[in-house]
């Protein structure tokens, strides 16, 4: 049997591959323990349909927290639907670190609009397909 080293190649990539999930794996379930611990009554959540609301209460016997989404709103939804905790201040460290690398002002640039005014077609109108480049509406048909 001859030494063949594309076998040790693969077999390096191969055991390469699976320290990296187990890294990876670990990563994550690291970090949803973290947001866990967050998860308590008095908190701003966001749920992972994008619904924010302030935690009254968790029932951890039966997997619900009770969200006030407005005063005097309360509903009741399953744990595992917390995306995490909605953290809306910014640290005064951030901030600072943000100004050194030179952010002072942010200029935001938007674009004019045409100053030919495109006229939509009114119901039953009939149009061409093809817009034009020039104006990007489409042409009217003349019957």
């Amino acid at each position: 049997m001859q030494f063949d080293p594309t076998l040790i190649l693969i077999a390096v990539v191969l055991v390469a591959f699976v320290i990296f999930q187990f890294r990876s794996s670990r990563k994550k379930a690291k970090a949803a323990a973290e947001r866990q611990k967050q998860i308590v009554p008095g908190v701003e959540i966001m749920t992972n349909y994008g619904l924010f609301g302030t935690i009254t209460e968790l029932d951890d016997e039966n997997n619900f927290a009770f969200i006030e989404i407005s005063p005097g709103n309360v509903i009741k939804i399953h744990k595992s639907t917390i995306l995490k905790a909605a953290d809306d201040t910014v640290e005064p460290e951030t901030v600072e670190e943000l100004e050194s690398e030179g952010g002072g002002e942010t200029t935001i640039v938007v674009p004019e609009q045409s100053s030919s005014t495109v006229k939509e077609p009114q119901f039953g109108e009939r149009v061409e397909p093809a817009s034009t480049p020039e104006t990007g509406a489409a042409k009217k048909l003349e019957d």
